[in-house]
């Protein structure tokens, strides 16, 4: 039996119309991509952007699924922390931030977003580097929002433009200043936060499609996500019996300042083409998997698990 012309144009009409704008607007055409080479100095900003990133601003919708929670965001203030803080706002969460204070513009940005969304937003500028600012992190969530529910273990840093690229690249300074963001900090952070931290709340870490398939220019960042899947899976036989939950999110290329601010520009080029979906990934797209993962109710019986956002690319 034939297909009648309006079955054939309703198969071939795009279903989901927003994934089909996200396809287009960060794909790769013949190793060239739809943005063009930019660059920036760390951390980055997300307004000078080409195109400027999708934290779901005109698309989440919300489900009340963390109503009356409340949340801390290490590097809150852009990319995939600024996707998560506008979801679990709009879920029915109060969320504190956690950003450097040359974010500042980023983070009043985010702060707009939370508190359009009806909830309750609290600033925190520090460098988590320095112990004493995170663990404080911590305190002061408490303080404002009176409890803690979930803990976001999501700020990084990593600098792919040294040259020579790998082992030689390295210098001490830049090893320091990755090991303690990406890894003491969260320590302190967590150790802080467990005591608060009560039967049904979780914590969030952000490991990366590195952990699994490392890049030379990348290694000490590479090392520090590998840890981190280690670390989480130990955090959550550690705390299980307190009914705190501790997953992961491992993002593949993800079209954040991060990247701009700490990549060569010619990365571009090919940035999110070696995905099986043929394209980098917008924050939006990551903000699911944290909802989910932070959902007393349906993540009830999930710990010590990562879940990968990567484009296809494999976490296992």
């Amino acid at each position: 039996m034939s297909q009648s012309s309006s079955e054939q144009s309703a198969h071939t009409q795009p279903l989901v119309p927003e994934v089909a704008r996200r396809a287009h607007d960060l794909s790769t055409h013949g190793g060239e991509p739809s943005f063009p080479a930019q660059d920036q100095q760390p951390p980055g900003l997300t307004s000078p952007m080409q195109p400027v990133p999708d934290h779901g601003e005109s698309t989440y919708v919300g489900h009340g699924r963390l109503q009356g929670m409340s949340a801390l965001i290490t590097g809150g203030d852009s990319g995939i922390g600024r996707a998560v803080a506008i979801a679990y706002a709009r879920e029915g969460a109060d969320v504190a931030i956690n950003y450097l204070s040359e974010e500042q513009e980023d983070a009043e940005e985010t702060r707009r977003w939370i508190e359009e969304a009806g909830r309750r937003a609290l600033l925190l500028p520090g460098d988590i580097r320095d112990e004493q600012t995170a663990r404080s992190l911590v305190t002061s969530t408490v303080e404002e929002f009176g409890h803690l529910d979930v803990l976001v273990n999501n700020a990084a840093f990593q600098w792919g433009r040294a040259e020579p690229k790998g082992l030689a690249g390295i210098d001490s300074e830049r090893l320091h200043r990755t090991l303690t963001t990406n890894l003491e900090a969260l320590f302190w952070i967590t150790q802080e936060a467990a005591q608060h931290l009560q039967p049904g709340s979780s914590v969030i870490n952000c490991s990366s499609i590195q952990s699994y398939d490392p890049s030379v220019p990348l290694m000490d960042y590479a090392a520090t996500k590998s840890a981190i899947n280690n670390l989480t899976v130990n955090l959550a036989s550690d705390l299980g019996s307190k009914g705190i939950r501790v997953n992961a999110v491992a993002p593949g290329p993800i079209w954040t300042p991060l990247n701009v601010a700490t990549r060569v520009p010619d990365d571009y080029v090919a940035f999110g083409g070696n995905t099986p979906l043929g394209r980098a990934g917008q924050p939006a797209e990551c903000a699911g998997a944290f909802v989910f993962l932070a959902s007393p109710a349906d993540a009830s019986y999930v710990s010590g698990t990562v879940i990968g956002v990567t484009g296809g690319r494999p976490v296992f």
